[in-house]
């Protein structure tokens, strides 16, 4: 991987690793197998990301995402995290955002979803392209496809990658984007098996193996928060030292990784 930095953010250029698909069926096992739509049946209205790091998110997709067309929001739930831009849009119609997630009473709570909200388990029905054109929120057109679509905290949920990711890229337009949000939280009994014992570069490398393996191109990570709030004066040792070791000082780190629909 080559490293260039863009203000705000530092943006790392994935380069595929492996020649042919490098995981087993192992690799997606989890310590809790039973269904998740009993898992999800309760709604938590909760964020999985802290304060700061859900601001950087909002501020990146501020960047990134369009103000017209077709958003997905895919294991979506009852925030978005979508900045006031893209709300405002969604609001007057000039873009469309369909959710799809786990627990109706989540989704239902998203005033962001203009454009449909669809309950679905990823895991047990992994193509989101038939989903979509069998709901009618996609069409035969290219026009009809997505734009983009975004993922907060929960790729590392998804037993089938591949195939979420492949049809996701079948539902999206050429030039259309894809954004996986990545941090370090997660409920371990559902995590991949072998996202639990791997760090987390790793763990972005692999979220880059599953969009080349699924067709994607121009893979980057992009470094949303690198887990750090900056104090104005502080030196290190001392007060700030002890502060640092506390935990004071601290946010979620928060990784992006994204990628385009070739031709």
């Amino acid at each position: 991987m080559s490293t260039t930095t863009s203000q705000p953010w530092k943006i790392t250029q994935y380069t595929p690793r492996h020649a042919s698909w490098p995981y087993s069926p192992s690799d997606f096992t989890r310590q809790d197998e039973s269904t998740d739509a009993t898992f999800y049946s309760a709604p938590r209205f909760v964020t999985h990301i802290d304060d700061a790091a859900i601001a950087s998110l909002r501020t990146y997709y501020d960047t990134a995402l369009p103000r017209t067309g077709r958003i997905l929001d895919y294991c979506s739930s009852w925030t978005s995290h979508y900045p006031p831009s893209l709300a405002s849009a969604a609001q007057h119609g000039a873009l469309k955002i369909t959710g799809l997630g786990m627990n109706s009473a989540e989704l239902a709570a998203n005033d962001l979803l203009t454009h449909g909200r669809l309950l679905i388990d990823l895991n047990t029905h992994p193509d989101i392209n038939a989903a979509l054109r069998s709901a009618h929120l996609i069409g035969p057109s290219p026009t009809d496809l997505l734009d983009a679509s975004t993922n907060v905290v929960s790729t590392d949920y998804l037993t089938q990658p591949l195939e979420v990711l492949s049809s996701l890229r079948e539902a999206t337009k050429v030039g259309g984007t894809v954004h996986l949000a990545i941090s370090n939280r997660c409920f371990p009994t559902k995590a991949l098996s072998r996202w639990l014992r791997v760090d987390e570069e790793e763990r972005l490398g692999m979220i880059g193996d599953f969009l080349h393996f699924a067709g994607w191109e121009g893979i980057e990570i992009v470094e949303v928060s690198d887990g750090r709030v900056a104090q104005e004066g502080a030196a290190q040792g001392g007060l700030a030292g002890l502060m640092g070791y506390l935990g004071v000082g601290r946010r979620d780190p928060l990784w992006v990784v994204r990628a385009v629909k070739g031709a």
